[in-house]
């Protein structure tokens, strides 16, 4: 979300070359041609799940064919979002009630992800699988397994729901991060803030503890893995380095109801550049929601879900698109706003319109999902990355968990699959 600004416009209403240059990046994820006809189907229709069906309703040409969960309220309450939908309780079900299904998103509770998508490849279906992918690194290579060898014997595209790279905006600001604009990178920072307690009632007594797997610590991986893995990819995405070590600790502050999973947590991972991650998480605060920072000797770039800023600093040479640029306040610096097709925007006078996505960043990375299989072209978040930022996930849990440094090796990032997408 925005913050409120004082914003002012540098562009009239044209712009030369070289602003287009510098501005205007591949646009192909926020104007897409219509998909052929195809029948998706989700398995998993708790909060989340729910939020999946909303922007699958989005996306011209798919049809939610079917829907599962063990659950049965959730069923129904997703039946009510996707009426045209058929109602399962397991995937076994699913894939024998409904044979035109041709892909399958899993937004299970992370625990369960591997049985789901193993049955799912198994049954000859694409597959979209929420990250972090799974709960320990045994069952996250299990997956790993399961789709190198659906891609080689039946093609199945297979993708894991980390939503950076599918993000246009992330995508443009990292254009800027890799030139000279940025130059040296020498410190990030991830915040994820949201005032949630995680605890969610139960009508069913007996369901209590199936829909409370977040604060098993049995089955959990926290603030860490929940959030902090997809902040962990998109440094990994950015910076092309993964972490040497990750250390750190967290407490519950905020919900002290009986729990043991930390409800506030704060970690240091290290990578190879020397530069550091600051990764900050909390359930008992709302304020500066989620974002990332990274720290440039030339400027620093903040991302914020739909929105992206680049702040120079004042020695850094001017590289002449400056000048086109829209600027806005954020406390008491004033940021380069990142806009993808900041030029022909400005052309029509509605730059201030282009300032976010339209979409929730989900939106995106569920579209490049089904353009993969449409196109078959390699998704933005192949499941091996989904791998890595899970095993980062999974370390940085088990940190917070011993009060440990823990340290990532080959072996970690090793997840046994020779084939890749």
């Amino acid at each position: 979300m925005s913050p409120e600004t004082d914003r002012r416009t540098f562009l009239a209403h044209s712009a030369g070359a070289l602003a287009a240059m510098a501005l205007v990046p591949d646009l192909s994820l926020l104007a897409r041609e219509p998909l052929a006809p195809h029948t998706t189907a989700l398995v998993g229709v708790g909060p989340w799940g729910r939020k999946i069906l909303g922007e699958l309703k989005k996306i011209d040409g798919l049809t939610v064919g079917a829907i599962a969960d063990v659950d049965p309220s959730r069923l129904r309450g997703g039946g009510k979002r996707v009426p045209e939908a058929k109602q399962y309780d397991s995937i076994t079900a699913l894939l024998e009630g409904s044979p035109e299904v041709e892909s399958v998103i899993v937004a299970t509770p992370t625990h369960l992800h591997r049985a789901v998508v193993e049955e799912a490849l198994a049954g000859g279906k694409h597959v979209y699988c929420e990250a972090p992918l799974a709960h320990t690194i045994e069952d996250a290579r299990g997956i790993v397994a399961a789709a190198a060898s659906a891609r080689e014997s039946g093609g199945r595209v297979v993708a894991a729901g980390l939503t950076a790279r599918a993000n246009p905006v992330y995508d443009h600001a990292r254009e800027f991060f890799r030139s000279d604009a940025v130059r040296k990178l020498l410190s990030m920072r991830s915040i994820s803030m949201k005032k949630t307690s995680w605890r969610i009632p139960s009508p069913d007594p007996s369901r209590a503890a199936a829909r409370n797997w977040r604060l098993d610590p049995e089955l959990s991986l926290g603030l860490p893995g929940e959030w902090g893995t997809h902040a962990f990819d998109t440094v990994h995405w950015y910076t092309d380095e993964l972490p040497l070590t990750v250390s750190g600790g967290g407490r519950v502050l905020a919900w002290p109801d009986g729990r043991t999973v930390a409800d506030t947590v704060d970690l240091t991972l290290r990578y190879p550049s020397g530069a550091a991650l600051q990764f900050e998480a909390s359930l008992g605060s709302s304020y500066e929601s989620s974002f990332e920072v990274f720290h440039g000797l030339n400027a620093s770039i903040r991302l914020a879900r739909t929105h992206a800023w680049m702040f120079k600093e004042a020695d850094a040479p001017t590289q002449g698109w400056e000048v086109y640029a829209t600027r806005e306040r954020i406390h008491r610096d004033e940021g380069i706003i990142l806009i993808a097709n900041a030029t022909q925007l400005a052309s029509q006078g509605k730059l201030k319109d282009g300032i976010g996505l339209p979409n929730d960043p989900l939106h995106y990375a569920l579209a490049d999902f089904f353009q993969g299989i449409g196109e078959g072209k390699e998704v933005a978040t192949s499941i091996e990355e989904g791998y890595r930022a899970t095993v980062m996930g999974v370390l940085a849990q088990r940190a917070v968990t011993t009060g440990e440094t823990i340290s990532f090796d080959a072996a970690h990032w090793d997840h046994g699959a020779t084939t890749q997408q």
